[in-house]
């Protein structure tokens, strides 16, 4: 059986999911991150993203669609996690964050304009 690439995986979550994944996130995971483990951004903190195998896992495990159904987790520094918009037809090329306890009660952080400008990144 064949691996299926990134853009494919992303794809199917796309569907199941009813969301679109901004154009560059997209292309981030799957020029940068690829399936990298960790993946970190070289910040004065320890910000990690998560790669294409990782994030419906920590999603699932946080139940993000159940608390904040427009934002999908992308990677996380300790308890903050950082998220994009991914509302059908509204998705945002900018990444958000905000502590995982207060999910569904704080509005979220807006940290960047996009995926690029979050921090730079290293293998």
């Amino acid at each position: 059986m064949e691996k299926k690439s990134i853009i494919e995986i992303l794809y199917t979550l796309e569907k199941e999911m009813n969301i679109k994944f901004p154009s560059l996130y997209v292309r981030f995971l799957s020029e940068e991150v690829q399936d990298k483990e960790p993946y970190e951004l070289i910040t004065e903190k320890e910000e990690y993203i998560y790669n294409i195998y990782d994030i419906q896992e920590r999603n699932d495990v946080y139940s993000i669609q159940n608390i904040a159904p427009n934002y999908f987790l992308i990677g996380q520094d300790g308890d903050v996690g950082y998220f994009i918009y991914v509302k059908k037809n509204n998705e945002s090329d900018n990444i958000y964050s905000l502590d995982l306890g207060a999910l569904g009660s704080l509005e979220m952080n807006n940290e960047a304009t996009d995926i690029y400008h979050l921090g730079k990144y290293i293998e």
